[in-house]
């Protein structure tokens, strides 16, 4: 059977994974996290893109659901940035 690892880790089998990024979305201070629109325009936004393996950006190494929340941050494909 053949996985797709196109996805983020909440919706992979990578509950532990997850769990753990989650608990360090929650010791984002709140003026530096993005707003949940903005938040979810980037998770969408990097579900689209061809550097996405199992909820890690092949460009930066990052858990794009954590760097995703920080506000300030930016896709690190600079040469096709996604957000």
């Amino acid at each position: 059977m053949k996985t797709c690892k196109k996805c983020l880790l909440r919706e992979a089998a990578e509950e532990d994974t997850f769990s753990a990024v989650r608990e360090k979305l929650d010791t984002i201070p709140t003026a530096d996290k993005a707003d949940e629109t903005l938040y979810q325009s980037r998770l969408t936004a990097c579900k689209t893109c061809d550097h996405l393996l199992s909820g890690v950006c092949m460009k930066c190494g990052c858990y794009v659901e954590f760097r995703a929340a920080w506000r300030r941050m930016k896709c690190p494909n600079v040469r096709e940035r996604k957000w």
